[in-house]
């Protein structure tokens, strides 16, 4: 990674202010963690990640959570504050995504002071190579230069199998950090139990909804590069992307968009989704060349980054319902019924 983006001499003196007061709290109880009350501090990174972590804390007693990239916040382009340097340096543990997403994480920490445990939620997850999902490896993938992140696609969690192994990896670590407390990690793992309950319900739903759908009428065009893994876990053909990348800040080349169009029009697809953290603009150039339907605005797809409360994509459940369900109205599918433990 080249120079850090971030790391000004204001900022780390601000940074280092805010700090100067709370150095000494990753080391006050039993095994190092959660200052001299016994709390344990958490940080997480991504919208996704916060999310997942969130559901297994629960309302487990002594346990905070800090999310540092808000929601339509691209992982990408993210630059940390000095208020979140503050609360990593803070932090007993620190909560990322993995596979390279979060390129300014090395630069934060060094800022920051972190000295807490990291858990990386893609540990034991097999890593596609490019955007249709496929696992061969990096050397052989079929990508062209915009691909940018070395370790694979990022995108993880958008296959609900995959968040299930991030629960499982996210709540491991969580109890470790909290062996001084049995309550605690007892708690944490009974959420965590419940929370992957209503996981396999999601995966459970989406199936029954895509499987009697046609192979040749699953079809997906997106905004970039972030849906491989929901496609081949689905069985949904990916026909392209408007940004041929993993980063939704690269931008379509002339010649990019003449290729989708003409996929889009040999292949039948009929309708191009923008992303909610995206600009719409190029979606909607191509829809129109291509004279199909282009969902946007309320009706753009949550891909990198979930939605602001209140909103159809606010947690992580709530994003995969919204997706399926304009993914299956694109198709001209109607869905079923949500079961009552997914709504929110």
């Amino acid at each position: 990674m080249t120079a850090s983006r971030f790391v000004l001499p204001a900022l780390l003196a601000a940074a280092a202010l805010a700090l100067s007061g709370c150095s000494a709290s990753n080391a006050g109880s039993a095994g190092g963690f959660g200052g001299s009350a016994g709390d344990l501090k958490v940080v997480a990174t991504t919208t996704q990640v916060a999310d997942l972590t969130r559901n297994i804390i629960g309302d487990t007693p002594g346990v905070t959570i800090t999310q540092l990239i808000q929601p339509n916040q691209s992982a990408h382009s993210y630059d940390p504050s000095a208020a979140d340097l503050t609360a990593l340096g803070r932090a007993d543990v620190l909560v990322i995504n993995g596979v390279g997403l979060e390129e300014w994480l090395t630069d934060a920490i060094d800022a920051s002071g972190f000295h807490g445990v990291t858990i990386d939620s893609d540990a034991g997850i097999t890593i596609a190579a490019d955007a249709a999902g496929n696992d061969s490896a990096a050397g052989d993938a079929s990508t062209d230069a915009a691909h940018d992140h070395a370790g694979g696609n990022p995108h993880i969690w958008t296959d609900v199998a995959n968040a299930e192994a991030m629960i499982r990896t996210i709540a491991a670590g969580l109890a470790t950090a909290s062996t001084a407390d049995t309550g605690r990690a007892a708690a944490l793992a009974a959420n965590a139990a419940a929370y992957d309950t209503r996981l396999t319900a999601l995966d459970s739903w989406i199936r029954a909804n895509i499987d009697p759908v046609p192979v040749a009428e699953r079809l997906l065009v997106s905004n970039h590069d972030a849906f491989g893994y929901f496609t081949t876990a689905y069985g949904i053909t990916y026909v392209g992307s408007v940004i041929p990348s993993f980063d939704d800040n690269a931008e379509p080349s002339a010649s990019d968009i003449d290729q989708l169009v003409t996929k889009i029009r040999a292949t039948g697809v009929k309708a191009v989704f923008s992303e909610a953290s995206i600009s719409p603009k190029a979606a909607d150039t191509i829809a129109r060349q291509a004279g199909v339907t282009v969902y946007s605005g309320e009706n753009a797809l949550y891909g990198d980054s979930l939605g602001p409360a209140g909103s159809d994509g606010a947690t992580y459940i709530a994003s995969q319902v919204h997706n399926v369900r304009l993914i299956l109205e694109s198709w001209g599918v109607t869905p079923t019924a949500v079961p009552a433990d997914l709504r929110e």
